[in-house]
């Protein structure tokens, strides 16, 4: 079969990896043309397009971008239509993949969507766009299914595919003692810094993380490197500081660490399941006063997917106002040394797990995808 995939973020990028391993599986003839990243390329196929050409955040960013994101769909368009896949398989990236999946309606190609885009918390409808242009939705979020349903269209949930990245790494055992030779770290207890995956969260959450390790000279900080960003670029934002930065280990990092201070996103998910207690952090450079509109306009309570998929309060989340380096230093010191609180995070981590369901995610969705095509 041909594969036509498109992802447009670093987690897209790890998710669509995932997902072409599983389809090479099932079909040994599969043949792939995405946008993707590094991950993705391990897999073989075309690239088209490379994830860092392609992440805008925010409506300044995408305004300022617009001639190029114009120019990418008309270009991904003639593309697909030269390749003539089986099967477009979109992941998240919802404001290009859905103008995608209705000009693949238009000229009859089937469209799966992986990873639903977070039409929940806000633009719900988008949902409409879903009905109308996408034969089968694969959501990696137990909610997402009632959320769905309320709109009469039948998603298949298979679990969450975080949770094959991080099961691909049990293997992987290092000591405390092990991983900081390795690493040329300290012998202190470590605290990870998750800044986002953008540029733009970078910039806004990573100096006010580091200025938070002054207040805790018995632990060692350590920025988690996100793909696509190099060490010159974060050195933009530690300056002088003596606070190592470690790419392609998070998982490790995670593992080895007290506690983490982590930007609002897929991260906050990664973390939990690798039961490391954590602040989940947020700002934007809107204006608190946007904000709050904007707060108002969002259909969920929380931010993080922890507390989103727990329905409760589970972390922390210290967001635009909160995001101060007073806070922050409160709730970590409370994180780090009040027994009872860490242990019931530990215990509600549990119960994430559970509401998850185990590893295999993206082997199920291939092969619903590989059937149905098939049949």
């Amino acid at each position: 079969m041909k594969y036509y995939i498109i992802a447009g973020e670093a987690s897209g990028d790890l998710h669509g990896s995932n997902l072409m391993k599983s389809l090479k599986a099932v079909d040994s003839e599969a043949q792939f043309r995405f946008w993707g990243g590094d991950l993705m390329a391990r897999y073989g196929g075309t690239p088209v397009k490379h994830i860092s050409e392609l992440a805008f955040m925010g409506f300044v960013k995408v305004l300022t971008n617009l001639p190029t994101i114009l120019k990418n769909l008309k270009f991904c368009k003639h593309d697909i239509l030269e390749f003539n896949p089986d099967v477009i398989i979109l992941i998240d990236y919802a404001g290009f993949n859905l103008k995608i999946a209705q000009f693949a309606k238009s000229k009859n190609l089937k469209v799966h969507y992986y990873i639903s885009p977070k039409i929940w918390a806000w633009k719900t409808n988008r949902v409409k766009l879903i009905k109308k242009y996408v034969d089968k939705m694969f959501t990696i979020l137990p909610f997402e299914t009632e959320f769905y349903k309320k709109y009469q269209f039948n998603v298949n949930y298979v679990g969450n595919p975080v949770n094959d990245a991080i099961f691909a790494h049990e293997g992987y055992s290092q000591t405390f003692e092990e991983f900081t030779a390795e690493h040329k770290l300290d012998e202190r207890p470590k605290i990870a810094l998750l800044a986002g995956s953008r540029k733009q969260e970078v910039r806004l959450m990573l100096p006010v993380m580091i200025e938070v390790s002054h207040f805790f000279p018995n632990y060692q900080f350590v920025v988690a490197g996100a793909p696509g960003l190099d060490l010159a670029f974060y050195k933009l934002y530690l300056g002088v500081q003596n606070i190592p930065i470690l790419f392609n280990h998070t998982y490790e990092l995670l593992k080895h660490s007290k506690a983490a201070l982590v930007t609002s996103g897929t991260a906050t998910l990664e973390t939990g399941l690798l039961n490391v207690p954590q602040i989940v952090c947020y700002k934007t450079n809107i204006g608190n006063f946007l904000y709050a509109i904007g707060r108002k306009i969002l259909k969920v309570k929380w931010l993080s997917l922890v507390n989103l998929i727990l329905e409760f309060e589970a972390v922390q989340e210290l967001t635009q106002k909160k995001f101060k380096k007073e806070y922050l230093v409160k709730e970590l010191n409370a994180l780090l040394h009040n027994h009872t609180y860490r242990n019931k995070i530990l215990s509600d981590y549990s119960l994430l797990r559970e509401k998850i369901g185990g590893p295999g995610a993206s082997d199920r969705a291939a092969l619903q995808i590989y059937n149905d095509l098939k049949g």
